[in-house]
């Protein structure tokens, strides 16, 4: 097997809360709490959650835009940590994200041209003849017409935004890229035709992508792999097919029976989870999601679960543990 392209090694990143004269931490925000993930060259990584599970925080420590509390980030086989100033300038080139606003990530007082372009600039990558035509390039890459780099963002609609956005990452000609819920703030029917072009990106340029997203079936379309965050951790990841087909955590369960089904002849059940998702805070001991967990049991309130299995399913569960007692799919 080929070496990973992009390791987490027990990542954490806590933000602390600080009160009195002193503004001493008096408590801790565990926003990534141990994660451990690889992404093999070439493929689509799905990351999936609730709102405020981590997400977006994890994939910007995995472009080291955030420092980690501890742990590690190994980006072509070197840690992103110990590299110096200098030598990361060079590094981030080939690591790159597309945003989850397409009106916020984008500057309104620039053009086009200088937007896309201005990566290669600060990398000093050609001459301005040679931006210029790579510049056009990058948007007939992504469907744009080559006039809109003399116009402004505000001229665009939300879904040629984002393929601004999209242009601007691949100018560097990037290996790893960050999608940060790259099409939830767009109309369904332009959803569609933004997942299909980064599916045509990845396949042309030979992209490696952290997708995240809290719509699974848009996951399931795009992923070979999918890796479901609860509370800072990751409780289930595996395989799309082993996720989807055969979900062993109760929260990877609770989370497929809420997708709707396209066919008024077919029903499956849905698992209601009582309560809401516990304050990252004060998370509870034990397995996080065992306050809202229909098959809790005592070890569940006391020990934390180990991420166990391999590359192909692995999970993070007392009660359904692989080899164990088997998930249970929900009807398709």
């Amino acid at each position: 097997m080929t070496a990973p392209l992009v390791e987490a090694r027990e990542l954490r990143k806590f933000y602390p809360l600080r009160g009195g004269l002193l503004r001493r931490a008096k408590s801790w925000v565990r926003a990534v709490d141990g994660v451990t993930l690889a992404i093999q060259p070439g493929e689509t990584l799905g990351l999936v959650g609730e709102s405020g599970c981590g997400k977006s925080t994890l994939g910007r420590l995995l472009l080291r835009l955030l420092e980690p509390t501890a742990g590690d980030v190994q980006f072509e086989g070197r840690s992103l940590l110990g590299i110096p100033a200098g030598e990361l300038r060079s590094v981030r080139r080939r690591m790159q994200i597309v945003f989850q606003d397409p009106y916020g990530s984008l500057n309104p007082r620039m053009r086009v041209a200088s937007i896309v372009g201005e990566g290669l600039a600060i990398h000093r990558i050609g001459s301005r003849e040679e931006r210029g035509r790579k510049v056009r390039e990058l948007l007939d890459m992504v469907g744009l017409p080559a006039d809109a780099a003399r116009r402004y963002p505000h001229e665009f609609s939300g879904g040629q935004r984002q393929r601004i956005g999209i242009a601007r990452a691949l100018a560097t000609n990037p290996r790893f890229i960050v999608a940060d819920e790259a099409v939830s703030a767009l109309d369904v029917s332009i959803q569609a035709q933004i997942i299909n072009l980064l599916q045509d990106l990845r396949r042309q340029l030979g992209l490696t992508m952290l997708f995240i997203a809290h719509d699974l079936r848009v996951v399931e379309h795009i992923s070979d792999r999918v890796a479901i965050m609860y509370l800072g951790r990751i409780v289930e990841l595996g395989a799309r097919d082993q996720i989807f087909g055969n979900p062993h955590h109760p929260y990877t369960r609770a989370l497929l029976s809420a997708v709707p089904i396209p066919d008024p002849h077919r029903r499956h059940a849905r698992t209601a989870l009582p309560g809401e998702v516990p304050s990252p805070l004060a998370q509870p001991a034990g397995c996080a999601f065992h306050p809202r967990c229909p098959n809790v049991e005592a070890v569940c309130r006391g020990t934390v679960p180990p991420l166990e299995g391999d590359e192909t399913h692995a999970v993070a569960c007392h009660v359904f543990p692989l080899g164990g007692r088997s998930g249970v799919a929900p009807a398709k």
